[in-house]
């Protein structure tokens, strides 16, 4: 068969290499950088300083598309000379039309790091680790013009470390991507072998987690020790988490938990303060030692002793 990949970082290389593998021959790819940035930009960029997708698919001798958007009249052209059996899609910010969706012979196909219908949506590495599942994986499906609800053909499972040294969101990200290798050799091995029946997805199974807004990088000390370490290692390394102090914000480094052998019992409390550390109880009566503190804003590194020396003292609350 004949596939197109669109996609970036480590779920593009392993759909590639699992393609490959499979005997099957990637006609083009079509990088997210290339929607990213303005083509005058990208074109100094590769030569100076090249990305990973650029160099990888440089070092396999690729056909790339140059196009702005996968809805652009440019990328239907180059498509359809092409003229793939299969696009096959990993990581994309765009909402594929229609007419992009229908140009492959057999269909565009979508590789999501969540077992759909469950975990719809744009962060499903993130959101599965806070809410403490120990199972997860990846799911291609037909795609439709709505977003990760299309007929299932292929899932494979993983399981997520959780516990106070488990999985974070990039370690995740990882296993899920890697499963992406193989779980595409095993799915177009099958479909030029055998006939594969897509299975429609269960509505009433189904959940959609939006992007990661503003509250959601709030801790809330509220929550017990183990949910607000899931919280922390869920957004690492890509969005760091931060506590809110009166009318500040701030950036937090590390967290470990201890027990808490004080008098006091309030979630949120800050027991001590030193330097750029608190120790602050949790809901279920544990202490957090949350170090590496920072004010949020281009200056912080240099106000947060001051910030922390003037503002912060114990028996504050933390929201």
């Amino acid at each position: 068969m004949r596939i197109v990949v669109v996609g970036y970082d480590k779920m593009f290389s392993n759909l590639i290499l699992g393609s490959l593998e499979s005997k099957n021959k990637v006609v083009g790819v079509f990088r997210h950088e290339r929607v990213t940035i303005h083509p005058f930009l990208l074109f100094f960029k590769d030569i100076f300083a090249p990305g990973k997708d650029y160099s990888f698919i440089k070092s396999l001798k690729l056909r790339e598309i140059k196009a702005r958007s996968v809805n652009s009249k440019t990328f239907k052209k180059e498509v359809l000379k092409l003229n793939p059996d299969i696009i096959l899609v990993g990581s994309w910010s765009e909402k594929f039309k229609k007419q992009i969706i229908e140009l492959p012979k057999i269909g565009t196909i979508n590789c999501h790091p969540s077992l759909l219908p469950k975990y719809r949506g744009p962060n499903p590495y993130i959101r599965v680790i806070m809410n403490g599942e120990t199972e997860t994986g990846i799911t291609f499906h037909l795609m439709d013009e709505n977003l990760d609800t299309g007929p299932i053909l292929l899932q494979k499972k993983v399981s997520i470390l959780q516990g106070f040294n488990g999985d974070t969101g990039e370690s995740l990200k990882n296993k899920c991507c890697n499963l992406a290798k193989t779980g595409v050799f095993e799915l177009l091995t099958s479909m030029n072998n055998e006939v594969i029946i897509p299975t429609n997805q269960s509505s009433k199974d189904a959940s959609y987690y939006p992007q990661i807004s503003e509250k959601d990088i709030l801790i809330n000390f509220d929550k017990t020790a183990d949910e607000i370490n899931r919280f922390i290692r869920a957004l690492t390394p890509w969005q760091p988490a931060y506590i809110a102090h009166k009318n500040a914000f701030l950036q937090i480094g590390k967290a470990k938990f201890f027990e808490n052998k004080t008098k006091y019992n309030k979630p949120g409390m800050i027991l001590k303060k030193n330097k750029n550390t608190l120790w602050i109880l949790t809901g279920d009566n544990k202490i957090a030692k949350i170090s590496g503190l920072k004010l949020f804003g281009a200056f912080g590194q240099i106000f947060t002793p001051l910030y922390m020396m003037l503002f912060v003292k114990s028996g504050d609350m933390c929201r």
